[in-house]
């Protein structure tokens, strides 16, 4: 059976709109460009908007190292209400009075306490799975688990404005924080109840939101239109350092074979042949010779 699409390689920063899923942005994309194999790199709640990589083709191969990747956010937090799913979707099941003296500053200095390395329980309402369940089955259910904590990391936990009930938030931090979770922790610390109102990613590892394309720019263009806003699969890897191998040693490293090239010790590095065609990804050991690991389909 011929795979429908065509063999379409290249990286969409995407500005995902509020109230779409993650898959349901991927598999428009993919229609719009009409790409034969597509995938993203980790999921946003529908309510948030902001930075979503997807990747077509070959960049797939890469879209697992964004997983991993540091994130931004800014977001938006009320105070004084509590909701059963940590942002503005679900139901108030606490309510107090915000103080009226109550300060930018005072805030700022409470967010301090959750920068660094910190322990974050999961909230139930997540994909994370106990017994292959999701959590947010069991919620839904009615059902609280246990949640063992987890190390996360708050690279940056910037508080930008206070209405008096209200107030901005700008976050870097680690895979697997919950942006909810911070500000129902932020609230804990103030002694209230918090939820998010809104949430916009602004950064994925080193691609930001100044590169992103809206989905009603990309549906109000042409097939070749929306293809000239793919970014080159490489465009995951410009963290890696470069290795540029000529057309010999390209042919053996695309055969999987190893080059005792001499190099520096890497633990990563992007690999180029002739023309700067990328052909993958690999590692220098320690006695520099270059391992393959992922290889581009040519």
């Amino acid at each position: 059976m011929a795979k429908r699409g065509d063999p379409i390689d290249g990286v969409m920063m995407l500005d995902k709109p509020e109230g779409m899923t993650s898959n349901r942005a991927l598999q428009m994309v993919r229609r719009l460009i009409n790409a034969q194999k597509a995938g993203h790199t980790g999921t946003l709640d529908p309510m948030a908007t902001g930075l979503l990589p997807l990747c077509f083709g070959n960049a797939t191969k890469f879209s697992a190292d964004l997983l991993h990747a540091d994130k931004g956010y800014v977001a938006r937090v009320k105070l004084g209400e509590r909701t059963d799913t940590g942002d503005a979707e679900g139901e108030v099941v606490e309510r107090l009075p915000v103080p009226q003296d109550l300060t930018l500053e005072t805030i700022r200095e409470a967010a301090k306490a959750l920068t660094g390395p910190i322990d974050q329980i999961p909230p139930m309402y997540s994909a994370l799975k106990r017994d292959g369940k999701p959590l947010y089955e069991y919620a839904r259910e009615g059902e609280t688990l246990e949640r063992e904590p987890r190390k996360i990391t708050v690279h940056e936990l910037e508080v930008l404005d206070f209405d008096g009930e209200s107030f901005t938030m700008a976050t870097l931090v680690s895979k697997g924080t919950y942006i909810r979770v911070l500000a129902e922790d932020l609230g804990q610390r103030l002694g209230l109840p918090a939820h998010l109102t809104a949430l916009r990613r602004t950064r994925v590892g080193d691609l930001t939101l100044a590169d992103a394309v809206t989905m009603a720019s990309l549906e109000a263009t042409d097939l070749d239109g929306a293809r000239a806003q793919l970014a080159p699969s490489d465009r995951l890897l410009q963290s890696l350092p470069e290795v540029m191998l000529d057309e010999p040693e390209a042919k053996r490293f695309m055969h999987g074979q190893r080059l005792a090239l001499r190099c520096p010790a890497q633990p990563r590095v992007r690999v180029y042949g002739p023309g700067k065609e990328l052909l993958g990804t690999a590692r220098i050991n320690a006695g520099g010779v270059l391992e393959p690991e992922r290889l581009i389909a040519h």
